[in-house]
């Protein structure tokens, strides 16, 4: 299917400081448990972000939060795992998250079935404290109860849209923009 942009809803400025901003509310909401905080990413675009933020909160706090990825392919309700081969899942979690207050990072959120697949591999690592959830851009049209308690921005869609964020370690570029289908 072939896309077009939109709408550009966040250039590099604004995901810099959304990136700023949810630091902050992390440190604001988790103060006391601040040295007990693990960032995990969802990859591919999620983990490059829990690196950022993992930079804002030493920038700003003069601590060092770890961080990992994980890759939830293995743990998506939409695969048939007798019929599908799996490849070798490129999580990298290198510290233990039981009793640790994990952010959970991704770019979009929208139904939460990566947010809970995320959830579910997490789990297979330990037992945390808490789960929180950071997301870029939050574009609605849940299918599960899952919200973000950190959003870099809300921007409605309709179904048939999609939120495209490109990073500059991947694109060259920081943007989000909004994308709909082009029939040929």
């Amino acid at each position: 299917m072939n896309m077009r942009e939109k709408t550009q809803v966040m250039n590099a400025e604004e995901i810099r400081r959304a990136l700023v901003r949810i630091a902050h509310e992390i440190l604001e909401r988790n103060h006391q448990h601040k040295n007990n905080l693990v960032l995990v990413g969802i990859k591919s675009r999620g983990d490059t972000l829990a690196h950022r933020i993992s930079e804002n909160l030493e920038n700003i706090e003069n601590i060092k939060v770890p961080v990992g990825a994980i890759d939830i392919t293995p743990y998506r309700d939409d695969l048939n795992l007798h019929q599908t081969q799996i490849k070798v899942s490129n999580t990298e979690i290198p510290f233990d998250v039981t009793g640790k207050w994990v952010i959970l990072v991704d770019e979009v959120l929208q139904t939460g079935r990566t947010t809970r697949a995320a959830m579910d591999g997490i789990m297979d690592f330990g037992r945390p404290a808490a789960i929180q959830l950071a997301a870029l851009v939050d574009r609605g049209h849940r299918e599960l109860p899952i919200s973000a308690d950190y959003i870099g921005k809300n921007v409605p869609t309709s179904r048939k849209e999609f939120v495209r964020v490109q990073i500059v370690e991947e694109h060259g570029v920081d943007s989000a923009v909004i994308c709909e289908p082009v029939s040929e």
